[in-house]
């Protein structure tokens, strides 16, 4: 097997490391057995991080910047419906949708890593910001930041409910419903 170019290292080391996650906590994983799963040697997953945090930082933005593409592109489709109601929507299935290694990096930032904490709260104002000015584009100023932030909330609040694996609460007729109500709020604007 050839090596890996060295453009694509550190997506191999991501990818690796994603991997590993789905079934292991980041304590659980050590370096050594990144490199291995990787299959590049520990001095080369060494040039390219320092630190298990440093990967799932990076992991992180790259699933935030992927999530933060993905909404641009749909929301300035002049192809399909980005109404109010289902922009709000489009955020919630996708933030509830995608996981990925969110809930490692939330579970650092609780512990009191402040890198992570401050990371995180830096891409939520970022994600908050840009939904807030596609809302303002489709509904005006007054509820914008107020109806982005709830979007991200309720996100979050029914991540948590996913992971917990709650029975009690059907996320897609949550999802639905909470729609077919901000419609509803939208028509009477």
């Amino acid at each position: 097997m050839a090596a890996p170019r060295k453009e694509n290292v550190k997506d191999i080391i991501m990818d690796a490391t994603v991997e590993l996650l789905e079934n292991q906590s980041l304590d659980d994983i050590s370096l050594a057995k990144i490199a291995t799963t990787a299959g590049i040697s520990k001095g080369t997953l060494y040039y390219h991080y320092k630190t298990k945090e440093d990967i799932l930082l990076d992991i992180t933005n790259r699933f935030i910047d992927q999530q933060w593409d993905d909404f641009l592109i749909w929301v300035d489709n002049k192809e399909k419906d980005t109404s109010l109601h289902r922009l709000l929507k489009y955020v919630v299935e996708r933030n509830v949708k995608y996981v990925g290694p969110r809930y490692h990096l939330l579970y650092s930032a609780f512990l009191g890593n402040e890198r992570i904490r401050d990371m995180f709260i830096e891409r939520y104002k970022e994600f908050q910001q840009i939904i807030s000015t596609k809302i303002a584009e489709r509904a005006g100023d007054e509820y914008a930041d107020y109806l982005a932030w709830t979007a991200l909330l309720v996100s979050d609040g029914l991540i948590i409910q996913k992971l917990l694996n709650n029975k009690n609460i059907d996320i897609d007729e949550f999802i639905k419903k909470t729609d077919d109500f901000v419609q509803l709020l939208s028509n009477n604007i």
